[in-house]
């Protein structure tokens, strides 16, 4: 997964290869959210946050004070005043430059702004401080967004990790450190433990496909899927490109790959009684008295052969506890034939995921974690 940087330091080429990982949880429980998250020190002296982690952006913020409009969060603000290392960045910083929206404060402090595709938001100062990883791994002068206006569809979790290409996203500001390269595993339950690792090797097992360009994303990273296997037959599915999300809850599939994925499936699960649905999970089954279920199989095959043989909690997602025994098959359509789609977090559970972005591969390893 790694390679060796030419010039590093014994010290640095031991860390790339060994790594750093961190605990990663499901906080649909705990903090209101379907995404995954980890806790990270911020600050000298360190104060800690759980925060989202995602591969669908690139900068890393947190709330911080003084703020103008805030969600509610699991932990206290994060209060720059309080931190010996914490600075803001210039105006003409490179890492402003390279932000996509940005503007310049009277006082030539670099202002941020990151809109996602579900509406939430956040702006604020660009701003650098030490991050730490663990006890014995910190990254000083890490660069984040402190964020003093933020709203949308956040949980309570108190800010977000960004993991795409760009120069100010925690992969990139580690890669001198730990290599250019990250896994994780999502754990199927919010009571199982998952991990985030920066560097480390990959597992014997990952099978892995070549990443593909994007022109209009470029800093993120998309996947060609090539078929689909239902109870082990093919479905006769065109290629499409996949951005690989941590942030996305459900896989979004081109209309028509997901309304062939449909029908195969629905036709295989006619012994079990409907139930009624959401707007955008339309096919779902009401399971109650029954003790067994025997639940079609369902992989997805990417370029070069790598085969994802979906765990049970990729195939049926549950509504709530409002309705326990109601399942619904955990794919939706984007609306349109278009040749690209979102490869979600419900259909990565239990692999263990590897960027490998130095040879410019993703791999999945079966039964990373449970």
């Amino acid at each position: 997964m790694l390679r060796k940087i030419a010039g590093a330091s014994a010290t640095n080429a031991a860390r790339a290869s060994m790594g750093v990982r961190l605990p990663a949880h499901w906080a649909t429980a705990s903090l209101g959210t379907n995404n995954y998250v980890v806790t990270v020190g911020l600050g000298t002296p360190a104060r800690y946050f759980t925060v989202e982690f995602d591969t669908g952006s690139d900068l890393s913020w947190v709330q911080c004070k003084p703020c103008k409009d805030c969600y509610e969060q699991n932990d206290p603000l994060f209060d720059p005043a309080k931190s010996r290392t914490f600075s803001t960045v210039p105006c003409g910083a490179r890492e402003c430059r390279e932000l996509p929206s940005r503007t310049c404060s009277p006082d030539n402090r670099c202002r941020f702004e990151c809109a996602y595709a579900d509406g939430s938001q956040t702006d604020g100062d660009l701003a650098r401080d030490t991050l730490t990883l663990t006890p014995s791994d910190a990254i000083p002068g890490f660069v984040f967004g402190c964020g003093h206006e933020n709203s949308g569809f956040f949980g309570t979790e108190d800010g977000l990790i960004g993991l795409g290409r760009k120069s100010v996203s925690l992969s990139s500001q580690a890669a001198s450190r730990h290599g250019a390269g990250f896994s994780y595993c999502l754990p199927s339950l919010s009571s199982g433990t998952g991990y985030l690792a920066l560097g480390g090797a990959a597992p014997a097992n990952a099978q892995f496909t070549p990443m593909v360009p994007s022109r209009d994303l470029p800093s993120l990273y998309f996947l060609r899927l090539t078929g689909i296997v239902v109870a082990g037959k093919a479905v006769k599915v065109p290629a499409a490109s996949m951005l690989i999300d941590s942030g996305t809850q459900l896989t979004n599939l081109p209309d028509g790959t997901f309304a062939a994925l449909w029908s195969v499936f629905a036709r295989l699960m006619g012994g079990y009684r409907r139930a009624p649905g959401l707007s955008f999970l339309d096919t779902c089954y009401n399971f109650t008295g029954r003790a067994a279920l025997q639940v079609p199989s369902v992989a997805l095959v990417f370029a070069g052969g790598a085969t994802v043989s979906l765990d049970v909690s990729g195939v049926l997602v549950r509504l709530g506890s409002d309705e326990p025994h109601v399942a619904c098959l955990a794919f939706t359509s984007t609306g349109d034939d278009a040749p690209v789609g979102i490869l979600g977090n419900t259909q990565q559970k239990t692999f263990a995921v590897v960027y490998d972005v130095a040879n410019q591969r993703v791999g999945f390893g079966a039964k990373g974690c449970a």
